[in-house]
């Protein structure tokens, strides 16, 4: 993974594993945007302190919607002097803590590939549009459904520096498609997800480095599914367990 890249996707991994914000004036703007007929809500971040564009960053939620916790990376990101954009992919802004409620969401991206791909390229236009963002230092970090949403987007050929994956599902590219990657690809797995088989990692992995990809993923031992995520355990998903360390 080139130096540059590398440390980009290291400052924004730091961030993502502090528990105290740090002080910062963090403006939060409302952004809504189309797809089509869906009116899609999005918030973008950023510290008021300076009048300097600064990196850009996509923040994609877990398959529960744009929640507190997306919001939450979206500030964090924000107060260490990033451009945040937290993306809606469902439309509406809508919310649920219902699993099958949250499957029956994310599965219409997933039965539509291309039209995933379109309403995250969507989502990084307003990353990119705001006056504030530096357009040639830009990458996307996702949680679960974001985390498979954020590598769609590197398989689309967009323009990024590079993409962030935290317990994504590691979809594998559309049949017979041979993406022009851009994007550098830093995946955060962890070992003991029952979502994501073994085999299909492998295949995952063995995937890009037929593309000649540059990427790294790291796996935590003995992790479950959304591991980032304080309030995981909350949802009585036996699967979905916070693990403070990962």
């Amino acid at each position: 993974m080139e130096k540059g890249m590398k440390n980009l996707l290291l400052t924004i991994t730091v961030t993502m594993a502090i528990s105290a914000p740090l002080r910062a004036a963090v403006v939060s703007e409302q952004v809504t945007y189309q797809d089509g007929d869906t009116q899609l809500i999005g918030h973008i971040y950023y510290d008021d302190g300076s009048s300097k564009k600064r990196p850009g960053v996509l923040v994609v939620h877990e398959w529960w919607g744009l929640d507190d916790y997306a919001k939450k990376r979206a500030t964090m990101l924000a107060e260490l002097g990033y451009v945040a954009f937290a993306a809606d992919m469902y439309g509406a802004g809508k919310v649920t803590e219902h699993p099958d409620e949250a499957k029956e969401w994310m599965m219409v991206n997933a039965a539509n590939v291309p039209g995933w791909r379109k309403r995250a390229e969507l989502a990084l236009q307003q990353l990119k549009l705001h006056p504030m963002t530096d357009v040639d230092k830009t990458a996307a970090i996702g949680y679960c459904f974001g985390g498979a949403t954020v590598v769609e987007l590197a398989y689309s050929g967009a323009d990024l520096d590079g993409v962030a994956s935290f317990h994504g599902s590691l979809p594998l590219p559309i049949e017979g498609e041979t993406p022009d990657l851009k994007a550098s690809l830093l995946l955060f797995h962890g070992y003991a997800d029952p979502f994501v088989e073994k085999p299909h990692v492998a295949l995952f992995k063995e995937g890009l480095t037929a593309l000649e990809a540059d990427w790294e993923m790291v796996e935590y031992g003995g992790v479950m599914h959304s591991f980032t995520n304080p309030a995981a355990d909350q949802h009585g998903m036996p699967a979905l367990k916070y693990d403070a360390i990962a």
